[in-house]
């Protein structure tokens, strides 16, 4: 398994992990004021989905090991 196939996995991964913590979140809201944790919690995965989506958005763009830059 290379690094890009990694990271395609991690960052799939991620935004499930994403979206249950945003549930979460509103199911919590529903019950009165959550917890700072609770609120908080969607912030980590959203970060790291941020990193690994900009490399992979950077991918196609950056040269590729054996092949030539230019004319």
């Amino acid at each position: 398994m290379n690094w890009n196939t990694l990271t395609r996995q991690v960052h799939r991964w991620l935004s499930i992990v994403f979206t249950v913590t945003v549930v979460a979140n509103f199911v919590a809201m529903g019950f009165g004021e959550p917890p700072m944790w609770v609120v908080y919690s969607p912030l980590l995965p959203l970060f790291l989905l941020l990193s690994s989506g900009l490399y992979l958005f950077a991918l196609p763009y950056a040269p590729r090991s054996g092949q030539r830059t230019g004319g």
